[in-house]
């Protein structure tokens, strides 16, 4: 499996998104299993949020796990912007912790900026890893301002990842984002990033029924979301975090790790999804 480098640790460059993972029992069993499966095939980059499902996202994923030694996986959880301040971090993550069946984090993420000021949850930050509780920290929906904002104060220069939405519908961080996060050794972690399946339309069209992805992909005996994948994971400092929740569906995200397409065929995408020529503004969902 390709690797990111997330300042100075390497994560999988394809994972397992845990949005809207465990919001249905009847449904459970199936996540569990692509979960397990997904790890077997290499992509053991799981994430995850105290805020996804009430903590029924994290409840699951520590069900999948239990049993697989802990070194074979990277996991993912982000705290909500009103609890990432000293009064209320260190019980968010120690009930994350707990939900998910496991002593530490390898990255914790400030899921959105709040009222809570920067410099508090970078020094709550850094003390959970000088505690062991995380290994590195990171942040969610920041943009370019927002990141030399961060990199101005004590222990910011820390932050692993950015955790944003980007796929070949919505490229507005490839201008400034992606280069200043490549710069830094900050590794960007895609949410969205196959459009959620064509359902993302406040922000994207159908994919599903493009011509011109379609066309990419039978050219290479692949599906439209093995090409949307391929054009995220081809940026090197870029992992992707999509949602399986069937081992088939894994199976079908994780071969697109090795799916080579050519300059050519990128081209031809590019003039129908153009990418950005100025700033623009970040996508968010």
């Amino acid at each position: 499996m390709k690797q990111v480098n997330a300042n100075g640790l390497l994560i999988p460059a394809l994972g397992l998104g845990g949005w809207r993972i465990g919001d249905d029992p009847a449904k459970a069993e199936s996540e569990i299993a692509a979960i397990r499966r997904g790890i077997e095939l290499g992509a053991t980059l799981i994430d995850t949020a105290e805020m996804y499902g009430g903590g029924a996202s994290e409840e699951l994923i520590g069900r999948a796990l239990a049993g697989i030694p802990r070194e074979n996986y990277i996991l993912v959880s982000k705290v909500l912007p009103h609890n990432a301040g000293k009064r209320h971090i260190f019980k968010s993550c120690e009930d994350s912790l707990k939900r998910l069946r496991v002593d530490y984090l390898d990255i914790y993420l400030l899921h959105w900026r709040g009222s809570v000021p920067l410099e508090e949850t970078v020094w709550c930050m850094e003390k959970l890893v000088s505690e062991g509780k995380i290994r590195r920290w990171g942040v969610s929906n920041f943009d370019t301002p927002d990141m030399e904002e961060l990199w101005q104060i004590p222990g910011g220069q820390n932050c692993a990842v950015n955790q944003v939405l980007y796929n070949i519908t919505s490229r507005g961080i490839e201008y400034d984002l992606i280069p200043w996060c490549e710069q830094q050794n900050v590794a960007i972690m895609a949410y969205c990033p196959l459009a959620q399946a064509g359902t993302l339309k406040r922000l994207a069209p159908d994919v599903r029924t493009d011509p011109t992805i379609a066309a990419v992909a039978k050219k290479y005996g692949a599906t439209v979301m093995q090409v949307m994948l391929a054009f995220v994971l081809k940026k090197s400092c870029v992992c992707a975090i999509p949602k399986a929740g069937s081992v088939a569906h894994v199976e079908e995200n994780v071969a697109a790790v090795s799916l080579k397409i050519s300059d050519e065929d990128w081209a031809l995408l590019d003039s129908v999804y153009w990418p950005p020529t100025c700033k623009m503004h970040l996508d968010i969902e």
